[in-house]
This record gives structure tokens, C-alpha cells and sequence, in this order.
């Protein structure tokens, strides 16, 4: 849905090099739906990245980290690669302050950061926390010694 809010920032931000996974169309629990509802949230989530962007999605990150049964078929059939992370920065409900710290006392290589583009599926998100603790993230990130790279790169440094 933010990908449609957003058009022109869905496609800015894939053009400066960012990966754009799927997270689901509508992000709803998936755990007690049908086989039937998860292949449509994650069809229609594919289908308005890549007419977007161009590229369709070859990742997927669950909502809320939560898996169903039907889940890793509909995965198959969109060619889809299901992803969680290694690092959760409660950037939805923590303030700035709370999302650095939790971000930078758990990162180690390879990490796989995940934080969110607002506090939820809203026309007007607050992401200013999460923001501000990018912007104090990186730089330390960066003075340890860490770059970054997509997903993609963490998972098949070779290609």
C-alpha cells in the first residue's frame, strides 16, 4: 500500500540503489489466513512494486516475523525468498534514543537491520524516530569498521 501511496519515492529510493523487498500488500498477520489470502497479499504486493520500479521483489520478510502454512508456497510461486533479520529496532513504538541504542549494542557482522518506514500503514507516518536514530546509527556503525550493503549482498556476496 505505501508502495501506491508512494510512487515517486518507491522509485527514487530503488534507483539510488536500495533493494525493495515484499512485505505483503495490505501487512497483516498472515498466521490464520487461508493459503488462499497470503498468495493474494503477497501477489498483489509483487505486482505494485514491480509495475513501480520495474523489478519484481525477490525477497520477502513476513509481517511481524509471523509464518503461516500456505506461506512458503506462495513464496515458491512468486520466486521469493523469504527473509527475517538479525536486529529488530522496536522503531514503531521506541524513541529515537531507544531504537540507536537497541540497534548499536546488537549489530555484528552481518547483520541484517530491520526498521520500519513509519508506525504504521498511514497516509501521514510519524518516522521521525526512526529517522533520528538512523542518523545517529550509521556514522558509529561506519566508525567500527561496518559498510553497508542490501540483503542481497549479505546473502550472495559472490553474484
Amino acid at each position: 500500500m505505501n508502495v501506491k501511496r508512494l510512487p515517486a519515492i518507491t522509485r527514487s529510493t530503488a534507483a539510488a540503489g536500495h533493494e525493495i523487498g515484499n512485505h505483503s500488500y495490505s501487512h497483516p498477520a498472515l498466521y490464520l489466513r487461508s493459503r488462499r489470502f497470503i498468495l493474494g497479499e503477497l501477489s498483489a504486493a509483487q505486482s505494485v512494486i514491480a509495475d513501480t520500479t520495474g523489478i519484481a521483489p525477490s525477497l520477502f520478510r513476513a509481517p511481524f516475523g509471523a509464518r503461516w502454512f500456505g506461506l512458503r508456497e506462495a513464496q515458491r510461486q512468486l520466486n521469493l525468498v523469504g527473509v527475517m533479520w538479525t536486529v529488530l529496532g522496536l522503531d514503531w513504538k521506541l524513541t529515537a534514543d531507544r531504537i540507536a541504542s537497541r540497534i548499536l549494542s546488537r549489530t555484528e557482522n552481518g547483520a541484517i537491520i530491520c526498521l520500519h518506514d513509519g508506525r504504521g500503514v498511514r497516509a501521514n507516518p510519524d518516522i521521525g524516530p526512526t529517522l533520528e536514530a538512523v542518523e545517529r546509527i550509521i556514522p558509529v556503525l561506519q566508525s567500527r569498521g561496518y559498510i553497508f550493503e542490501t540483503v542481497s549482498q549479505i546473502l550472495c556476496p559472490n553474484n
